[in-house]
């Protein structure tokens, strides 16, 4: 009478599909936070990116009309030198929705107080040289 005890059952049984749901909890539980960290850091090289783009529109504008050192030009200014279509282009805010403004021919832009403030456990400030933070 040693037959197979369960040669009627298809199935799974509770404590496996408990088993399988625990080990998917815990490598959501791992990834969840290194994907919330990569999202951050690559928003901050974003950031940078816009960054150096409107350092290079500064140099351009500045060159092609002849300004001196320290004159202001305004957003409008440098869209000639940015690729139209494109969030910087037409807004000339961070994805944040801070300005990165304003410009100064010859000096470098700055990251925005709060875009720094929120990506600083992510960006230190050595990841931004030689971009400080902009006294807004």
């Amino acid at each position: 009478m040693l037959g197979k005890p369960y040669k009627n059952s298809h199935g799974f049984t509770l404590v496996e599909i408990m088993i399988v749901v625990a080990i998917i909890a815990l490598l959501a539980s791992i990834a969840v936070p290194n994907f919330l960290r990569a999202r951050k850091r690559s928003q901050a090289t974003r950031i940078l990116e816009d960054l150096r783009i409107l350092d290079s529109a500064g140099d351009q504008y500045a060159i092609e009309t002849n300004k001196i050192t320290g004159m202001h030009p305004a957003l409008g200014d440098l869209k000639n030198y940015l690729k139209t279509g494109t969030t910087l282009y037409n807004t000339g805010n961070d994805i944040f929705g801070d300005s990165y403004g304003p410009f100064t021919v010859d000096s470098i832009p700055g990251v925005p107080n709060s875009a720094f403030n929120v990506l600083s456990d992510v960006a230190p400030a050595a990841f931004w040289s030689p971009y400080v933070t902009s006294p807004n």
